[in-house]
């Protein structure tokens, strides 16, 4: 089963703050992100830990 995180927690793993994580989810840039519910953003961990290997690429 896929972990998902939260904004919050994204933003810890990063060490930013998580309205930076919103503006790069409005931006369309940072990890993929799903919507559980119109207000409701998740992140798959294995996304993230995708996203950081291509970042650092």
């Amino acid at each position: 089963m896929d972990e998902y995180l939260t904004t919050g927690e994204v933003a810890r793993w990063l060490r930013v703050a998580p309205s930076t994580v919103c503006r790069w989810r409005l931006a369309g840039k940072g990890p993929r992100v799903t919507w559980l519910s119109p207000s409701l953003p998740r992140y798959k961990k294995a996304d993230l830990i995708a996203w950081l290997n291509g970042a650092t690429s």
